[in-house]
């Protein structure tokens, strides 16, 4: 009885601390937004990367993935996208996250390098997550900050008025942004939800650009899956993402049906299908060795885009330091 609400005490501990960071990261929240209710003309679109390997690195979607891996997790990424358009989007990712001593705490850091057009964009944001025991598996806090920087260089762009104010001056911003999530994950399945970016961007002036709050302009992700075991040699993993938006005119942002065929824990080969875009997904992964993971996805637009672009290519490179994650007792999610 003694161990049993020694247990109950611990749990309602750390039920208590997490709601005093949820808390403090509210009030930071406050201070730095200036609220408003309504949708305002200027709004900046934030360009989110959209990629096609996020399975692979959970921090890309949620920052309570921060620690999941087990491993310090260093992950690369390069995606070009929309093939065949002048000046389309290149994205870059680097990142690390790890769990602490304790297990129970974990840290990540993300840095995210855009170019589209004469805009050139970086976003930085460290993560922290908390993780408790939750049946048979783990259940996650996390909470994201870090800045957006932004760049457009107006000087090569050809006007018909070369005198329009508007393109007078370069447009910059280095603006602060914060998110949340949630995730819960076992050997057999994972789930999560949540909102990378509390804040939206809106332009003040001719160059301005301030940081405002509205709950209509917030992204959530939904990610879920399992692992469905055929053999030691055959296993299957499905899944699905979901970004939805409760006030754009565009609620769906985006869908992704995802399936991957994993062989003898060395070769993952599938797919998806992003329906909000018409777009099929090729996905072929390696896992070389205990530690090295390569991968590559092709996808390739079905749908209207077809005439205009000859689809996206990513390029992704996992590696966990340290040998408590092994090939042949890989984790999957």
């Amino acid at each position: 009885m003694n161990n049993f609400l020694k247990r109950c005490f611990r749990e309602i501990l750390i039920i208590h601390k997490i709601r005093i960071i949820l808390l403090l990261f509210i009030l930071l929240f406050s201070v730095i937004v200036k609220g408003q209710t309504e949708a305002d003309s200027k709004d900046i679109s934030l360009t989110y990367p959209l990629y096609s390997q996020y399975l692979q690195n959970g921090l890309l979607v949620n920052p309570a993935f921060a620690g999941a891996r087990g491993a310090l997790s260093g992950f690369l990424s390069y995606r070009m996208q929309w093939m065949g358009i002048p000046d389309a989007p290149v994205f870059q990712t680097i990142s690390l996250n790890a769990p602490m001593k304790n297990d129970r705490v974990g840290l990540g850091i993300m840095g995210q390098f855009m170019k589209y057009g004469v805009t050139r964009s970086k976003s930085i944001y460290a993560s922290y997550s908390y993780n408790i025991k939750f049946g048979q598996g783990k259940l996650a806090f996390g909470l994201r900050g870090g800045v957006d920087l932004s760049n457009t260089d107006y000087t090569g762009i050809d006007l018909s008025d070369p005198g329009d104010p508007v393109f007078l001056e370069n447009g910059k911003y280095i603006l602060p942004n914060i998110g949340a999530g949630v995730y819960y994950y076992t050997n057999k399945l994972f789930a999560g939800v949540s909102v990378p970016q509390f804040l939206s961007y809106q332009k003040t002036g001719t160059n301005g650009v301030q940081a405002y709050h509205r709950f209509g302009n917030y992204s959530f992700l939904f990610t879920a899956g399992g692992l469905i075991s055929f053999s030691d040699f055959l296993k299957f993993k499905p899944s699905l993402l979901l970004d939805y938006s409760p006030d754009k005119a565009k609620k769906l942002k985006q869908l992704d049906i995802n399936g991957n065929f994993i062989l003898a824990d060395l070769l993952w080969v599938g797919g998806s299908w992003r329906t909000t875009e018409g777009v099929a997904v090729g996905i072929v992964q390696l896992q070389l060795n205990q530690q090295l993971m390569l991968g590559f996805s092709y996808d390739y637009p079905v749908g209207n885009m077809s005439s205009y672009s000859k689809g996206s290519v990513e390029f992704i490179v996992r590696y966990e330091f340290g040998s408590r994650i092994s090939a042949a007792n890989a984790r999957y999610f």
